[in-house]
């Protein structure tokens, strides 16, 4: 019996402005005809060393036993099969050519050594006449390691158009009906998912296979660890797969990790890769890591993502030819075995923010590899789009990066991560961003109060965030057109100080910060106009007013210089890192004894907020 481990898969019919993230032929000589079906003109070429039809023979070779592949192409018409090997380094060299002459061919190929192999892929030369691809498999004859089933969870909040989009794909894949057996929504929101008017036919298309849960809002981490007390109670897939409410996914993505993590020679998390929501050639990470000195997460070769498939694929970006190593992958497409789940817990209870990474982390100190799989990714929007840094989030970005390190640094008081935060409150007060210093002194006291408050806060949290930013001028929604009166002064592409520079901008601004009488700005009116894009901390140092357009819904915000917030928020900020650097050693020991990510800590946690309402007669865990 043979096991098909990638299907050849084409843009859906509403997809064609993909570029080369599936095909790489000449204008007009190809023509899709279906997901699995392209029409190559007579003579023409069509390549597949793309991101989403290549083979990633490097991450086969090194998480699995399998030394070959096979790979099948069918057409209408003779034709030649082409088929390219490349090494980690981007060089390319053809391995087979043969022609078809049946209408079928398969070739068996290796994978190469582990190491210094790359991508397998193949391009079809069409003959005298037209050729239709009609399918193309890459398969094995060797049995999976664990069954290829893996529940699909969706923790969402408000999102119900987003959700049912996703059900409505996952309902329509009939190569995923074998593979997962149940479709979990943990509803976390005020407008609910079965109420869409979509939601009714795309159930339908799951059955029996689809289930929603209602509970009160304990974030992500919360949702999550919902789905996976729910996958571990009902044991009906040997793996669970994570999914953000907010994406629009590949179903052969996911058909992809579940057979790759089968095949692993060992236990291993694999994730998915994330591409731009609205600009979908992007790709932002290969592989992401948290940075052990400052103790801060970023994509391995940051200075050269994100990759952009647009007008290219991958004969031309040597970079992504290597199999790189992960520390942990984002939870918007991420499949964890159940065994991990039950080995190592359940998320730290982190309401959002580094619960992903800290559960890679963990998972690595006991011996569980994370792999983010090339070919398996979906859509998301992108961070850079976001204002996740000045809005509530701001707290839950500090807490959670804070006790993630209590939890995995071996670095002495974290390494540069108290010098770095420090950094952060500087640059925001010079910014005029009181709100997310205020809450980030938050997280910094919730930290220094002991784990206890972790699992107890995550259902009343947000609401204090949001209650304490009505404090808040910067804030708030205003009406009205403002205007800037010193325009001249704005200075767009002014360059990011550094060395000298920046020693000598942060100090001056310190200093007049602390000393210098903010000018007066009247109602509706501001020094400057900036866009959220524009509106660093060196830049609007240099104000006492400025009208910042926000990146995420385009509302205009008035920021005003306060002297003495700015003077008691200095002050806080010495005080509460000082106490940090002072007590890190007894919180850490009180962070890695506390039973955080237990299932009995998460059973009360979830028993407290135990859903309304559940779709199907399954259990439901911890209620």
């Amino acid at each position: 019996m043979r096991h098909v481990l990638q299907n050849l898969v084409l843009p859906f019919g509403d997809d064609r402005d993909l570029g080369r993230l599936y095909l790489a032929a000449e204008p007009g000589v190809a023509e899709l005809r279906g997901r699995s079906e392209l029409r190559v003109s007579a003579g023409a070429t069509a390549s597949f060393a793309t991101y989403f039809n290549a083979f990633p023979a490097a991450y086969w070779s090194r998480s699995t036993d399998l030394v070959e592949v096979r790979l099948t192409v069918r057409t209408t018409a003779p034709g030649t099969l082409r088929v390219h090997r490349s090494n980690r380094d981007g060089d390319t060299a053809i391995v087979d050519e043969r022609a078809i002459v049946s209408g079928s061919v398969s070739v068996d190929l290796p994978l190469g050594e582990a190491g210094s192999t790359g991508w397998l892929w193949f391009d079809l030369i069409a003959g005298e006449h037209d050729a239709t691809l009609t399918a193309a498999t890459w398969d094995t004859d060797r049995e999976p390691h664990r069954p290829p089933t893996a529940s699909v969870g969706i923790t969402t909040i408000d999102k119900p158009d987003w959700c049912v989009r996703t059900l409505r794909a996952l309902g329509d894949a009939e190569e995923l009906d074998e593979i997962v057996p149940r479709v979990l929504i943990v509803d976390q929101g005020s407008r609910l998912v079965v109420d869409d008017p979509g939601y009714r036919a795309a159930a339908a298309r799951l059955g029996s296979r689809m289930s929603v849960l209602r509970q009160e809002n304990l974030g992500g981490s919360g949702g999550f660890a919902r789905v996976m007390a729910e996958s571990v109670a009902r044991a009906e897939a040997e793996f669970v797969l994570l999914l953000d409410d907010d994406v629009r996914v590949e179903p052969e993505a996911i058909r992809r990790a579940v057979m790759f993590a089968a095949y692993c020679s060992r236990e291993t998390i694999v994730g998915g890769h994330m591409l731009d929501l609205l600009s979908p050639t992007k790709l932002y990470a290969w592989a992401e890591v948290v940075d052990e000195k400052p103790f801060m997460w970023h994509p391995l070769n940051e200075d050269r993502m994100p990759v952009d498939f647009a007008d290219a694929d991958l004969r031309d970006i040597p970079l992504l030819h290597r199999a790189e190593q992960a520390d942990y992958n984002g939870w918007w497409m991420c499949l964890i075995p159940r065994r991990t789940i039950e080995r190592i817990g359940y998320p730290l209870p982190a309401f959002i923010k580094w619960d992903d990474a800290e559960y890679g982390l963990r998972a690595r100190e006991n011996g569980i590899a994370t792999v983010s799989l090339p070919g398996a990714a979906l859509w998301h929007v992108a961070w850079v789009g976001k204002d996740d840094q000045i809005d509530w989030q701001a707290y839950f970005h500090a807490r959670n990066r804070i006790v993630t390190a209590l939890l995995h640094s071996s670095a002495p008081r974290g390494g540069t991560l108290i010098e770095h935060s420090r950094r952060v409150d500087l640059k925001h007060f010079m910014a005029m961003q009181y709100y997310p210093v205020a809450i980030r002194h938050l997280a910094l006291r919730s930290v220094l109060a002991g784990p206890d408050h972790m699992h107890s806060e995550l259902a009343v949290i947000l609401p204090r965030l949001r209650e304490m930013a009505r404090e808040f001028p910067e804030t708030q929604a205003t009406t009205g057109t403002f205007r800037a009166t010193r325009t001249d002064r704005w200075e767009a592409d002014s360059p990011a100080p550094s060395g000298i520079r920046l020693a000598a901008t942060m100090t001056s601004s310190l200093v007049f910060g602390w000393f210098r009488r903010p000018r007066s700005a009247p109602a509706q009116s501001a020094e400057v106009h900036v866009p959220a894009s524009e509106a660093k901390w060196w830049r609007l140092a240099a104000f006492d007013s400025a009208i910042v357009t926000l990146a995420q819904t385009g509302v205009e915000r008035r920021y005003l210089r306060d002297r003495s917030r700015f003077r008691r928020q200095v002050v806080d900020s010495f005080r509460l890192h000082r106490a940090l650097r002072r007590e890190w050693s007894g919180l850490q020991a009180a962070y890695r004894n506390a039973p955080l990510t237990t299932r009995e800590s998460w059973a009360a946690t979830l028993a407290g907020a135990a859903p309304t309402e559940i779709a199907d007669s399954g259990p439901a865990a911890g209620a």
